[in-house]
């Protein structure tokens, strides 16, 4: 079930505090920085090459993706890596994180990406639920505490 009108926009003046605004819900904050941390984490870590969207569904800002995307240097040196997923409380559970990510997974298929990489931290409400649901597998490794998971990208897009 796709959520109608889901996509990716850049971040501009003219929705930057919408975007800011969204927030997760209370037992999900130790796991997801908000919009505004995010934005400032992207401005000091310029060597992570971060790329960052918002999502929104029809005219509504409705969540906010980061990527380190093929980054130069450093741990995950020339992959794509999701550094932040964040939908509003006010949406989840919808299929907008879902959907959200198979754009994503487009794009990085057609930079000539075989694979999607995140990680997360443990605890209750941990997000490894939902990233297992769309196909992401641990790698064994541990990036900065947090587990890493690992999607393999098939070869057709719309596909996570």
């Amino acid at each position: 079930m796709r959520s109608p009108g889901v996509h990716l926009r850049e971040i501009t003046d003219d929705n930057r505090d919408a975007v800011r605004a969204l927030r997760v819900r209370r037992d999900q904050k130790q796991f997801v920085a908000s919009v505004s941390r995010s934005l400032k984490d992207a401005a000091k870590g310029a060597e992570a090459n971060p790329w960052y969207r918002a999502v929104y569904r029809g005219d509504e800002p409705v969540g906010f993706v980061m990527l380190s995307w093929k980054p130069p240097t450093g741990p995950f040196e020339g992959r794509h890596f999701i550094w932040r997923l964040l939908v509003d409380q006010r949406y989840q559970g919808r299929g907008i994180g879902r959907d959200a990510l198979t754009q994503i997974a487009d794009l990085v298929r057609a930079d000539g990406g075989t694979e999607l990489l995140t990680s997360y931290e443990t605890g209750d409400g941990e997000p490894l639920p939902f990233y297992q649901k769309l196909g992401f597998e641990p790698t064994g490794e541990i990036y900065d505490g947090e587990i890493v998971l690992r999607l393999t990208l098939s070869a057709h897009p719309g596909d996570v």
